[in-house]
């Protein structure tokens, strides 16, 4: 018998108290993710997720929020990418996009003193300029 506790909404926890994060063939948690390398097609990795963008009303991935650039943090850049253009590429162990580095350089962006997420028109230039329609209205 498994003597595991459960959290209020029923997820397993180590012997710590801590939910489970093991990722599954379709799920994975969302600390996993952070971190993960996304490379161009060609196999050049162009940076890695730093966090992602949940719809607060479908429970849907949003963006994933690439880090780019910098040195120790400085002048690191952060590009949404909406979600519909990364693709898990099991053989990099990370996300494939069709963007190059010198057209992401192009892609909206925000620095870390930024936060954009409260200007639609923002998002919008993100879906525009990954040719995906804007989903919010």
């Amino acid at each position: 018998m498994d003597m595991r506790e459960t959290t209020v909404a029923g997820a397993p926890t180590d012997e710590q108290g801590r939910v489970e994060t093991d990722e599954t063939h379709r799920l994975i948690a969302s600390d996993k993710v952070e971190g993960t390398p996304v490379y161009d097609r060609r196999g050049e990795r162009l940076g890695s997720v730093y966090n992602f963008m949940v719809d607060k009303q479908s429970g849907q991935v949003a963006y994933a929020v690439m880090s780019f650039g910098g040195f120790l943090g400085i002048g690191r850049q952060y590009h949404p990418l909406p979600w519909k253009v990364l693709t898990y590429d099991p053989r990099q162990g990370g996300y494939a996009v069709d963007i190059d580095a010198d057209r992401l350089r192009g892609a909206p962006t925000y620095d870390s003193d930024a936060s954009p997420w409260g200007d639609p028109a923002y998002g919008r230039r993100v879906h525009d300029y990954y040719g995906i329609a804007y989903p919010y209205v």
